[in-house]
């Protein structure tokens, strides 16, 4: 059962006293057979809930018991979202209070969260890199945190610049961390946290945007930067098969880009894209991985170097 599940069932539980199995399972967006399930291993655990059978009838915990749930902090609450992510909470400086969030959820559970830890671990570092933790994580993640003006130096291509920062949100990208942080211009940007110089969270505290999605945001922001790198075009027939894989095998955007400049398919099934690539050697090295799945049309010395390659493939396998 997983813990963030059981917390919900036990304050619906709580603030509307009873409450049927398919209630429950609506709530959840789980089945009914999941909510017997969890009701049965928090009773296991020690929960005081039970079922009301009859008209009107359905799971109720026993009167006057409440969670201790209730007694989480905002900051211990808060983490509980990041509880996967061990060593990301303690490079932002939270580990005390993910530590208090997960022994206020032990008294209440029992061994649940435990043996949730055990089953479910998310490591956000990419593979084949070491991914140090920035010097001023810690001070950085405080304002995003407390809604805290930032007051930093920050080193971009066009020079170090002192910056006042609303810092909104931090984002983990396959090792590398960024804040997404609302300038004196009223636009929100991202910022590399190892490229920070000096970082300090002031005193003063600013008002967030409510309507502000930091998903969506880093979305749109992470398309919108593999664009700007993805500067040169290929021509490129594919397979059938090349069409079904290529979100797999390519990087998404350009995958998603190239497909739909798609034309309608030739007698043997294959069609033309433009694909987006950063340059020709990255286009090389990716239609490599398409082999004898994609056709280069251009530019010639694309199409020239992939025919290079395939007859010295073909030579090592005749």
């Amino acid at each position: 059962m997983r813990a963030s599940r059981a917390i919900a069932l036990l304050l619906l539980l709580q603030h509307r006293r009873s409450m049927t199995a398919a209630d429950l399972a609506a709530e959840l967006e789980v089945s009914e057979r999941t909510v017997q399930r969890d009701v049965a291993a928090l009773a296991e655990a020690g929960v005081p809930v039970y079922a009301e059978r009859g008209r009107g009838g359905g799971y109720r915990l026993v009167d006057g018991y409440r969670t201790r749930l209730t007694g989480l902090e905002r900051t211990e609450a808060a983490v509980l979202h990041l509880a996967g992510l061990p060593g990301p909470l303690r490079d932002m400086g939270l580990a005390g209070q993910a530590l208090a969030a997960r022994l206020k959820v032990a008294a209440a559970l029992g061994d649940a969260p435990a043996a949730a830890a055990q089953r479910f671990h998310l490591d956000a570092p990419a593979w084949f890199r070491e991914a140090g933790t920035p010097p001023l994580l810690a001070e950085v993640s405080r304002a995003v945190w407390e809604d805290r003006v930032l007051h930093a130096r920050y080193a971009a291509r066009g020079g170090t610049r002192q910056r006042r920062l609303e810092p909104y949100g931090l984002v983990l990208k396959a090792g590398q961390w960024y804040v997404a942080a609302r300038s004196p211009s009223g636009r929100i940007g991202s910022y590399r946290v190892d490229r920070f110089e000096t970082a300090e969270a002031g005193e003063e505290r600013f008002d967030r945007d409510p309507d502000f999605d930091l998903a969506a945001y880093w979305d749109e922001a992470a398309r919108a930067f593999t664009r700007t790198m993805l500067r040169e075009r290929a021509l490129v027939r594919l397979s059938p098969w090349a069409v079904a894989n290529l979100a797999a095998l390519l990087e998404a955007t350009a995958a998603a880009d190239a497909l739909a400049t798609a034309g309608p398919p030739d007698a043997e099934g294959w069609v033309t894209v433009t694909l987006p690539v950063e340059d020709q050697e990255i286009g090389y090295l990716e239609l490599l991985r398409l082999g004898p799945e994609a056709e280069a049309l251009g530019p010639p010395e694309l199409r020239a170097r992939l025919a290079e390659a395939t007859r010295r493939a073909a030579a090592l396998y005749t």
